[in-house]
């Protein structure tokens, strides 16, 4: 081995230490910046409407009173208001300042004495509606079909973001065989480090630079967990069954890690609250909701001519099909995994970012509670194929939307997708778009 090939391998293994150093003092930093808890980043929701004869209200004060203290709210441009509070299964007082409403103007209903003020309980799921209909007192209702339209744009935005996420994973066990238990504390870390570089307390960066240089430290959180951790146990040929119980491991230590920084409350990334868009029909989504959507939408299309068009992407799908044909025709097998895994951490940061607003919140345990979907959504399109990631992330956001429409509770709409999964995995084990191989 000449002494330029041992000085070039010496540095690269100097190397490993600086970066993983950085990714430590990130997160070092940002717990002594941040706070532990953020109360108004609470998960648990009270929200409503205040509407005249159908039409919103806004500047209408309200009140809402419980645990945690009394808190203020006025409705927006649309008539909407939400407060966020910090306990479920306890009961909160709403009540309507009529003084704020236009004059000549009351509450009214004839089976109620105080109609402007209500309680409500806040259940399992952590959400519950308040809705003020003002004028004659006849409420408004949705249609059935209206409300699946709403559910169905809402699981198109969840599926499209938890395809990000998918899509890496399917890529690593494609790759590598790695069933890699510790994809969602890649989701999590992108979310804590936008939350560190954009967040008011810590670096306070603009969200059009912070954002994306949270992608990137995704992306190198990636390369060094490769070097440090893969790349030399694939060297030593350890079994698939051994590399994801060292995976289960990891996900549990990154897990505490960081719950240990950042402590166990939930904290929000600017621009939580943002107002509503009417689209079509009774179909609202936030301003944040759309842009969520565009972006899953520009990466999933650019990641898609990179995976079909680009060298690169060609020797990745090859390596997925068969990785002893493609090193025995010279493909640079190493290489190529290591590029997966900088792409795989790009966009599970990215997913991480938008899962915080979806949720919304940033959590120490947040990826944890997506990791089986995105197994679902993988096993559901195919092993190891991307697009069938695709596929089967869309179908699983679909479902966990639309579930609740028919009696099912909020807190079992996630085990409604793995229940499909068994159905469809019993007619179809291969899954959408998984190919079927024979054994033996």
């Amino acid at each position: 081995m000449s002494p330029t090939t041992t000085a070039a391998r010496r540095a690269r293994a100097g190397a490993l230490p600086a970066l993983f150093a950085l990714l430590l003092t990130l997160i070092g930093v940002f717990a002594a910046s941040a706070p532990a808890v953020a109360a108004e980043g609470d998960p648990y929701r009270i929200s409503g409407n205040v509407q005249l004869d159908g039409k919103p209200l806004e500047g209408v004060a309200l009140e809402v009173d419980g645990p945690g203290g009394k808190q203020e709210v006025e409705t927006d441009a649309n008539g909407q208001w939400r407060v966020s509070v910090p306990e479920r299964n306890e009961t909160y007082t709403v009540t309507l300042d009529e003084n704020t409403l236009p004059d000549g103007i009351a509450v009214v209903d004839p089976e109620d004495d105080t109609p402007n003020e209500k309680d409500v309980e806040v259940g399992p799921g952590g959400r519950v509606s308040v809705n003020f209909f003002i004028g004659e007192g006849q409420r408004n209702t949705t249609s059935f079909f209206d409300q699946l339209v709403q559910r169905v744009v809402q699981g198109l935005s969840f599926g499209l973001m938890l395809a990000l996420a998918a899509v890496g994973l399917s890529l690593v066990f494609g790759t590598t065989g790695i069933s890699n238990f510790a994809h969602g504390e890649m989701v999590t870390f992108g979310a804590v480090i936008g939350l560190f570089l954009v967040g008011p307390t810590t670096l306070a960066l603009p969200w059009w630079l912070g954002y994306p240089a949270a992608v990137i430290l995704g992306a190198v959180f990636g390369l060094v967990m490769d070097m440090v951790l893969w790349r030399p146990l694939r060297r030593r040929r350890v079994g698939v069954v051994q590399l994801m119980i060292v995976s289960i491991g990891l996900s549990l230590a990154l897990r505490y890690l960081f719950q240990y920084f950042i402590g166990g409350g939930t904290s929000q990334l600017p621009f939580s609250t943002a107002p509503t868009i009417p689209l079509f029909g009774v179909v609202q989504l936030s301003v944040i909701d759309l842009v969520s959507i565009a972006i899953s939408i520009v990466v999933i299309v650019a990641f898609a001519l990179w995976l079909t068009r680009s060298r690169l992407g060609k020797a990745t799908r090859a390596i997925s099909d068969n990785p002893s044909l493609a090193a025995a025709s010279g493909i640079d097998v190493d290489f190529v995994v290591r590029v997966v895994w900088v792409v795989s951490g790009a966009m599970a940061a990215l997913a991480g970012i938008l899962y915080a607003y979806y949720r919304p919140g940033i959590k120490w345990d947040m990826g944890a509670q997506v990791l089986l979907l995105m197994f679902a959504a993988v096993t559901l399109g195919g092993l190891g194929t991307a697009y069938g990631a695709l596929v089967g992330s869309i179908i699983v956001g679909l479902l966990v939307e639309v579930s609740t429409l028919f009696g099912i509770p909020a807190d079992l709409k996630y085990a409604v997708a793995l229940l499909i999964l068994i159905v469809i995995l019993l007619f179809r084990p291969q899954g959408i778009l998984g190919r079927r191989e024979r054994i033996g």
